[in-house]
């Protein structure tokens, strides 16, 4: 009898790899299968390299294996990192982006990544960088605004006249 192969077998393997992931039951058999191979005597970097994992991977299947059994393969609780805010400075951060930042002392009009970095390491002591401060104005439900160019030594009637719509007052 022929060996039978698969076309394409590098593309279709992601595929697997992908499909596997794709839900609880198939990443819990994965492991089942891993944890198995082991058992017949297979090592773990061997069994990583046949599955596609990382050889640490593997050894952290094992140990869950050996110390809770077939439920230590089972998904668990994936909590992520804890805030470095509490529930209360989130709301106290929340009412001061609704603010200007000249009330608190600051010589802008619009709050940015950069300026609330620093007021939470005044306020609350806590370092927090850049980006992540931008990416809480977006999870607080607010948006980043920039301010409008200032054109240096421009001529505030040429630019009056240049405009499409006339200023509010002569409307």
């Amino acid at each position: 009898m022929r060996k039978l192969e698969i076309t394409n077998a590098k593309k279709k393997q992601l595929i697997i790899q992908q499909e596997i992931l794709r839900s609880e039951e198939s990443r819990y058999g994965h492991r089942l299968h891993g944890v198995l191979m082991i058992s017949r005597g297979m090592s773990c970097g061997d069994v990583a390299r046949w599955l596609g994992q990382d050889t640490t991977t593997v050894e952290r299947w094992v140990k869950r294996f050996n110390s809770d059994g077939c439920d230590g393969l089972r998904e668990g609780e994936h909590t992520g990192r804890t805030k470095r805010l509490t529930a209360t400075q989130w709301e106290e951060t929340w009412e001061v982006l609704r603010q200007n930042p000249r009330d608190f002392g600051y010589p802008q009009n619009l709050w940015d990544g950069k300026l609330l970095s620093h007021h939470l390491a005044a306020s609350f002591d806590v370092t927090i960088g850049v980006r992540q401060c931008q990416r809480m104005f977006h999870e607080m439900g607010l948006r980043l605004r920039k301010p409008r160019p200032v054109i240096a030594n421009a001529d505030p009637e040429a630019q009056a006249a240049y405009k499409k719509t006339p200023p509010h007052d002569e409307q």
